[in-house]
């Protein structure tokens, strides 16, 4: 892996003060183990940096894990003070993503184009299973969502595959996102926290769609589908690109640490660590 990339992480973030971040997962939550969990998918991870939570300022924190380990930019949320802060102070290092539940369908598209002229937002983030209620990926109240994407060429990421929390799957099944592109032969789609167990479906798909994309959040590499290497070593390059998941569930030492035992080909570490998410991001 080369070391002097300048990589993009399309998934990264700040310890909170606290774990109340996750109670809109929690409330829907019914087994008492999860609720139990100050981290709602303690369960999948190991070594979560917990320890990092409550410091005195997560943006220089943060910030220090970024140049320790060649990460330039991180993809941030735009909600909050922290989150903010970090955009105002540091616009060379943080660009913001709008995260919407289409729940509230007029609020979700006010909020993204509100977010957009305040923050310079470069996406929109989702996530089906954990909306309150589900909302599916293919479901009526996306449509709008994605059409505002298209409008201001923003890509959409959003989470497919079975969930981390214990919520149902239904939501997030990789075969709804065929739909999606169908009826949104613009739109930029790129799957979060990765697509399993339908990982060679979202392969398929991939070869299809010129606008679907897939970012690694919320894996460690060596935990990496064999069909996405396999995919990004021969025709998928342009298509598979970085994400984290720093400080949710992943310190970035052990991200950066199993990344150079990802066997991926020479070709396809400038597009997977930097050139796809400049591209999509337009950080060009």
């Amino acid at each position: 892996m080369p070391e002097d990339i300048g990589a993009i992480d399309c998934m990264i973030s700040f310890p909170a003060a606290d774990f109340t971040q996750y109670d809109f997962i929690r409330q829907q939550l019914k087994d008492s183990e999860s609720t139990d969990f100050e981290f709602p998918v303690e369960y999948m991870f190991k070594g979560v940096p917990k320890e990092l939570y409550g410091s005195d300022d997560p943006i220089a924190l943060t910030l220090g894990e970024m140049d320790k380990y060649g990460i330039e930019i991180g993809l941030i949320g735009c909600e909050g003070e922290v989150s903010q802060k970090a955009l105002s102070d540091h616009p060379d290092r943080f660009i913001a993503q709008s995260n919407v539940d289409p729940n509230d369908v007029v609020g979700a598209v006010r909020k993204i184009r509100r977010e957009h002229d305040e923050f310079n937002t470069r996406s929109v983030g989702a996530f089906p299973a954990g909306c309150v209620p589900q909302v599916a990926i293919d479901d009526p109240k996306f449509y709008p969502v994605y059409a505002t994407c298209c409008e201001l060429d923003l890509p959409i990421f959003v989470c497919a595959g079975v969930p981390g929390p214990r919520l149902p799957m239904s939501p997030q099944h990789v075969e709804r996102i065929d739909q999606v592109m169908y009826d949104f032969p613009e739109l930029t789609f790129v799957t979060r926290h990765g697509c399993e167990p339908w990982e060679d479906l979202a392969v398929k798909l991939m070869l299809k769609w010129p606008g679907l994309h897939y970012s690694t959040s919320a894996f460690a590499p060596k935990h990496y589908p064999q069909a996405i290497i396999d995919y990004a070593n021969t025709r998928g390059a342009e298509k598979v690109l970085y994400a984290g998941y720093f400080p949710m569930g992943l310190s970035i030492e052990r991200i950066m640490t199993e990344m150079r035992d990802v066997p991926f080909r020479d070709h396809v570490w400038e597009p997977f660590l930097r050139g796809n998410a400049a591209r999509l991001l337009k950080l060009d």
